[in-house]
């Protein structure tokens, strides 16, 4: 038992002693989200998805039938039909998100925007309301959730190349969208967004 105590009193001196070297991180830093930010590789990034949502939100505008309607479509804007086929790891609702949300500012009453994935949410409190657990609130009840006119749809894809020699990684991506009309199926407006990038070393997306 003496010896054991020995020992361990050795080893707690030895550790006492011992010097460990943290190394400075590196310094948050916030950065413009439309701009090249210091970690950057061949993948969707923030620059891209605030340039083509600016870009899809400026051209929807312009088809008659979605921003100049003598009554304003109801239109439903959210990632359950916008699909990504490609390389790049990206969660869809960060786009479609920004989409709708730019649209609708931008719109100015000229749609009418409905929140498909707050349906539950929605019918949820119309059931309390209606069997009387709660008052009616200010708004006047309606008849049934708002139907839509119009939803996006759409797909990411890309084509990918790599030099063996250098290392070289290329990704070629193309992002479409489309405003489907929910009565016929006929495709009322479509927009494109499409860029290549290259680099030695990519990053990995998450």
């Amino acid at each position: 038992m003496r010896r054991l105590m020995t020992v361990a009193a050795a080893a707690l001196s030895l550790s006492a002693c011992q010097t460990v070297q943290n190394t400075a991180g590196t310094p948050t830093t916030y950065n413009d989200p439309g701009t090249l930010g210091p970690v950057k590789g061949v993948g969707i990034e923030s620059q891209d998805i605030i340039s083509m949502t600016d870009q899809m939100m400026r051209d929807m505008l312009t088809e008659p039938r979605l921003g100049n309607a003598a009554t304003p479509p109801n239109v439903i804007i959210d990632g359950e039909y916008f699909v990504n086929e490609s390389s790049s790891r990206i969660n869809r609702n960060s786009i479609t998100d920004r989409l709708r949300v730019g649209l609708q500012r931008a719109a100015q009453g000229r749609m009418q925007f409905v929140g498909r994935h707050y349906a539950n949410m929605v019918q949820a409190e119309r059931n309390l309301k209606r069997q009387g657990v709660v008052d009616q609130g200010k708004n006047p009840a309606a008849q049934a959730q708002k139907g839509g006119d119009y939803r996006l749809g759409g797909r990411i894809t890309s084509l990918d190349a790599r030099d063996a020699k250098s290392g070289m990684t290329q990704r070629y991506t193309q992002i479409v969208f489309e405003m489907a009309d929910l009565e016929s199926g006929e495709i009322v407006w479509s927009g494109i967004y499409e860029f290549s990038k290259a680099a030695t070393d990519d990053v990995i997306y998450r």
